[in-house]
């Protein structure tokens, strides 16, 4: 009796995990406005029966049930602030919103996306500064919100550089990012790519980049 009282709590909980991502779809459907709706028809995400996955969303077999692994929705005029519903997509690899005219932070829940391996937030019109949960994705690879009006300081964003022991590629230029370039970013030992350009950068170039082994564009 306790063996399947065990094996139905279990069947509930994954269960409830696909009715999760279902009601976070279902949420963002009902806050990106009439481009997406049009394009995303159905109940689910994922596709059903005759119907395709909606556009954009790509799902994932993990064990009995469906998982959404990936989101791309950009350039399609989505307005207001960044949607909150999103960071309920735990399993989400990749998140593309570039292109659109979000406004607003980027909300500090971002942070449970422990998955994510690709952040593009580009060509927006997300403000204040970045939030330190973006730290706590640690398999990130590529970071870009560039042509943003981001604030703040790169020492408060960087910090020891430990929270991005994966990335490679990182375009914060044209946002209002000040102060100087700390000296952690060289903990970025994977980075290739770093974009700056069109910021608010004080102060001095420090020597520290050089000790980036894979740096090829500054």
């Amino acid at each position: 009796m306790a063996s399947f009282s065990t094996l139905s709590w279990i069947a509930v909980f994954l269960l409830l995990l696909g009715h999760g991502h279902l009601k976070a779809l279902n949420e963002i459907k009902a806050s990106l406005g009439w481009r997406v709706v049009y394009a995303w028809v159905g109940d689910d995400p994922c596709g059903d029966g005759n119907l395709p996955a909606w556009s954009g969303v790509t799902c994932s077999q993990q064990g009995d049930y469906r998982v959404v692994t990936e989101l791309e929705v950009y350039a399609v005029s989505i307005v207001g602030p960044f949607p909150i519903a999103v960071t309920n997509l735990l399993d989400l690899t990749r998140l593309d919103l570039h292109n659109n005219k979000l406004t607003g932070p980027i909300p500090p829940q971002i942070g449970r996306l422990k998955h994510l391996k690709i952040l593009n937030l580009r060509w927006n019109k997300l403000q204040d500064v970045l939030p330190p949960e973006i730290g706590e994705l640690k398999r990130l690879t590529h970071f870009d919100v560039s042509n943003n009006h981001l604030a703040g300081t790169l020492k408060d964003f960087i910090r020891n550089g430990d929270g991005f022991p994966s990335l490679r590629n990182l375009y914060l230029n044209n946002n209002q990012l000040s102060g100087e370039l700390p000296d952690q970013i060289s903990n970025m030992t994977n980075l290739e790519i770093l974009y700056l350009s069109y910021n608010k950068l004080s102060g001095q170039l420090t020597p520290k980049l050089v000790e980036i082994p894979r740096l090829t564009y500054l």
